[in-house]
């Protein structure tokens, strides 16, 4: 007979290894310039910005933000840039203070 050995509920991991390949991607001057570099990393970062981890919202929101053409990219990144700025984020937050005035026309 055999015996079923049930694992214990443990969180998801936390995924560290797509925010840091997703930084140094776009952090490589020769690299972080390629769009499709770009769309990459945009792609590694999606899940730790949706688990909530405040660098991958930021650096998810400053892609869409400045890379993106489409209103909706736009209005996602601004989203994430105020959640990661909440969450304390400086970059966010300087971001955040210099899109604020023009977001709202």
């Amino acid at each position: 007979m055999k015996s079923r050995v049930s694992l214990p509920n443990t969180p998801a991991p936390r995924s560290g290894l797509p925010l840091r390949v997703a930084s140094w991607l776009l952090d490589r001057p020769q690299l972080g310039q390629r769009e499709g570099i770009k769309r990459l990393a945009g792609h590694l970062l999606k899940q730790p910005a949706r688990q909530g981890v405040t660098e991958a919202q930021s650096r998810l929101g400053l892609l869409l933000c400045r890379e993106c053409g489409g209103q909706r990219d736009r209005r996602i990144g601004f989203e994430l840039l105020r959640l990661a700025a909440r969450a304390g984020d400086p970059v966010a937050q300087r971001e955040l203070g210099r899109q604020e005035p023009t977001a709202e026309r």
